[in-house]
């Protein structure tokens, strides 16, 4: 005996309704884009066996990746082992079923359709501790309601219910489900012909630089290295940079004018100590999740490139440019001339620099994951003071302080008078 119909349950593959334990490396629509992939191919597999039925029961609305020959029933239930019992009764009409998810990719035709004569139930397991599949002659709703779902014992859990209510079950190979970046890792490379471990690839050479800079943020190792995969630097500093400002921070802080404007905020903690001693501030990034981290921390912070418009336009007291942010862009002449602009004729730029005075590169940077994820090249420089000196010279800006501790370097500009820029 084989299944005479097969359900898919499945929710529609929409931003940050599916897949979000994807999004410790994904964005929210690249998750659900790889949901989506996901359940093409299982979708795809579920056609190519042959059944008398099939059967989507969806949460959502089906969209253009449903292909022809699915009946679509909605789910109802408030829980998922509810709804699981709502597929079976909604899809019967007296032929055996066999039901899986959509996040078992690498399902085929010969599980799907495997014989299991002289049992009166069929399931498959998964690593995790689930189950990707469960075959039923008739829906029977004791099966299922009660059941503890989404735990790591969950498909023994279900084989006990099975077991207890006297059903004869065929067990089928575990498999491995997609929950985690790990496993559509795994996946992508064990099965590279399906449509998920393809986007999957793309996804993993062509992330913008700003996915894995938030990810960063997020505690997430991160490393930075050329476009010929030589190591630039690991975002070690991000530590540092999630924390209350230090000592070095504090002895720069002590240095400015308010108010305040800080490029490349990050998460914060700069604008913050600047609010914590009377200073006014605005942090700006590109980063919307660094804007919201600064926010939280109860500072303001503003989402919009260095390059565009900005308050204030030569009235700032001070325009910080720490952790490495003079590279932004790898032109470190217009991002200088930008912060000339910024700043008020008496104002003062703080410039963080590399502590080797002699380095000059200003070749594309790439951000890696160690979940192997890389970036598209990212432009940036890393100077250090001497390049720094001529860029600012031109910028019409005028060398007053040159500090460094053991770690970290800097220097300290004012913007130069007409007078003094002809002379």
């Amino acid at each position: 005996m084989t299944a005479g119909t097969l359900i898919v349950i499945a929710k529609e593959p929409l931003p940050g309704r599916v897949k979000t334990r994807l999004l410790t490396e994904f964005t929210a629509d690249e998750a659900a884009a790889i949901a989506r992939a996901s359940l093409v191919d299982t979708l795809a597999a579920v056609r190519q066996t042959p059944v008398l039925r099939r059967v989507l029961a969806l949460d959502g609305i089906a969209g253009p990746w449903l292909p022809p020959g699915f009946s679509v029933v909605g789910q109802r239930g408030d829980g998922l082992d509810e709804r699981l019992a709502a597929a079976f009764e909604d899809a019967y009409d007296g032929l055996p079923m066999m039901l899986v998810g959509m996040d078992t990719p690498q399902v085929t035709p010969e599980l799907l359709g495997v014989d299991w004569s002289g049992h009166d139930a069929v399931l498959g397991l998964t690593e995790d501790g689930g189950y990707w599949g469960l075959g039923l002659r008739v829906p029977d709703r004791h099966v299922l309601l009660g059941v503890p779902m989404s735990t790591d014992h969950t498909g023994a859990d279900q084989l006990s219910r099975l077991e207890a209510l006297g059903y004869r079950v065929k067990l089928l190979p575990t498999l491995r489900d997609m929950d985690t970046p790990q496993d559509a890792a795994v996946l992508a490379a064990r099965f590279p012909a399906l449509r998920m471990s393809r986007l999957h690839r793309r996804l993993q050479h062509s992330a913008h630089p700003s996915v894995l800079f938030e990810r960063a943020l997020d505690g997430v190792q991160v490393v930075a290295t050329g476009t010929d995969g030589r190591t630039v630097a690991a975002l070690s500093e991000v530590d540092r940079w999630r924390a209350p400002a230090d000592a070095v921070d504090r002895l720069a802080l002590s240095r400015c004018e308010g108010p305040v404007l800080d490029i490349g905020c990050g998460p914060g903690r700069i604008v913050t100590a600047l609010a914590e001693r009377g200073i006014p501030a605005l942090g700006v990034d590109i980063s919307a999740h660094a804007v919201r981290l600064t926010t939280r921390r109860g500072a303001p912070a503003l989402r919009r490139p260095v390059q565009e418009p900005l308050p204030g336009e030569g009235r700032w007291g001070s325009v910080l440019l720490m952790d490495g942010n003079i590279g932004i862009g790898e032109a470190v002449g217009e991002l200088l001339q930008r912060c000339a602009e910024l700043v008020r004729p008496d104002g003062l730029v703080l410039v963080e620099v590399d502590l080797d005075d002699s380095l000059d590169d200003t070749r594309p940077i790439v951000l890696r994951s160690a979940a192997g994820r890389r970036s598209k090249p990212l432009p940036w420089a890393r100077v250090g003071a001497r390049a720094v000196l001529r860029h600012a010279h031109t910028a019409g800006l005028l060398p007053t302080e040159d500090w460094r501790t053991p770690t970290r370097a800097f220097l300290t500009f004012r913007r130069a008078t007409t007078q003094q820029q002809v002379s």
